[in-house]
């Protein structure tokens, strides 16, 4: 009896607690912006070695030691390599600047033309349109200032790293924690969170195993034959293929196919073939060989739409839209077709 009167009072008291809830999540994510790449990175290696430390914690009844003990072991997974590539790179970037740039001098350019007249045309137009020996100047240009940059911000970068591993312990220890509060705020049923969870780790997966793992072997692969041939700087255009191939519709081709050609018309037609057949045979079915067995169905997503996330990531959020990207996009096709299934739901009901 005494509740009845107050019910009708709780009503508009939802409209200034919306409000307030609304201007607090505005405030914490301009809080964690600063934190964008730790989290995202750090949230990244946490789905993928949830494996591992589920293994660990079998073992281990401390979290906070099982915790501990996974990140230690993902850090020597993760650090060590990337320490031994970027100074290999760093080491290779200055190097290559001189190497390369001399290939496409535009002397050597005229020379082309004069030695296949029937080319001379197109190879003009190309020259005239694209500049190529100024594009390539100013490629090996700015990776050696990027290579500079690396270097001057690596206080920068050693906060990010350890910040990325800070939140990775706390994010591995309370995972059951953050999964059931996550559960419990949103409004979704445990079908439709069960949904989202899978399709989250699922993108990660796919992002991570699928397209980094794929790339990283097709430049390491594209690299080899550069070096196998003795083509200069093979660590340097490995790079570039491995970059290029994280983007869909680009790939290794855009550069072992320039290569090709030029040793083509360099008159080193053996070396030309080759490249061109292990280019295309070798290196170009990694991606449709090894990506769907690393994959699988598990991205679910059309190539258009990979496109547009993983570009329009690295636009909008840096290096962490490369995951971020994707994530988001999945993240809505999912809640789409959840309200899609709710009003077919309905639908149904009401018939």
């Amino acid at each position: 009896m005494l509740l009845g009167p107050k019910s009708p009072d709780r009503a508009p008291a939802s409209v200034p607690l919306a409000v307030a809830i609304s201007l607090g999540v505005v405030i914490s994510a301009v809080m964690a912006a600063p934190f964008l790449g730790a989290l995202v990175w750090s949230t990244t290696i946490a789905v993928l070695f949830t494996p591992f430390d589920r293994a660990v914690s079998s073992r281990v009844k401390s979290r906070n030691l099982s915790a501990l003990i996974t990140v230690m072991v993902t850090a020597f997974i993760v650090v060590v390599p990337a320490i031994l590539v970027t100074g290999t790179l760093l080491n290779e970037a200055g190097r290559s600047a001189a190497i390369v740039v001399p290939m496409f001098d535009a002397d050597d350019w005229t020379r082309l033309m004069d030695e296949h007249r029937w080319l001379a045309p197109a190879l003009q137009w190309v020259h005239d349109k694209v500049d190529f020996p100024d594009l390539m100047r100013t490629a090996t240009s700015a990776l050696a200032t990027w290579s500079g940059s690396v270097l001057r911000a690596s206080f920068s970068g050693m906060a990010n790293f350890l910040l990325t591993f800070y939140f990775l312990f706390y994010l591995l220890r309370d995972r059951e924690a953050i999964a059931e509060a996550a559960r419990l705020h949103l409004p979704l049923s445990e079908l439709e969170f069960a949904l989202i969870a899978g399709r989250f780790s699922d993108t990660i997966f796919a992002t991570v195993f699928g397209t980094v793992a794929v790339a990283a072997l097709q430049g390491g692969l594209g690299g080899l034959m550069f070096w196998w041939l003795g083509l200069p700087a093979p660590v340097f255009w490995g790079v570039l293929m491995a970059l290029l191939a994280v983007v869909p519709f680009l790939g290794a081709f855009v550069i072992w196919a320039p290569a090709a050609v030029y040793l083509a018309l360099s008159g080193s037609y053996t070396s030309a073939i080759i490249l061109t057949a292990w280019g295309t045979f070798v290196v170009g079915l990694v991606d449709n060989v090894v990506y769907p067995i690393l994959v699988g169905s598990r991205l679910r997503m059309n190539t258009m739409l990979s496109f547009i996330a993983v570009v329009g990531g690295l636009v909008l959020m840096g290096t962490p839209g490369v995951v971020l990207g994707p994530l988001l996009l999945a993240l809505t096709l999912t809640l789409l077709q959840i309200r899609r299934d709710r009003a077919a739901t309905a639908a149904g009901v009401t018939s």
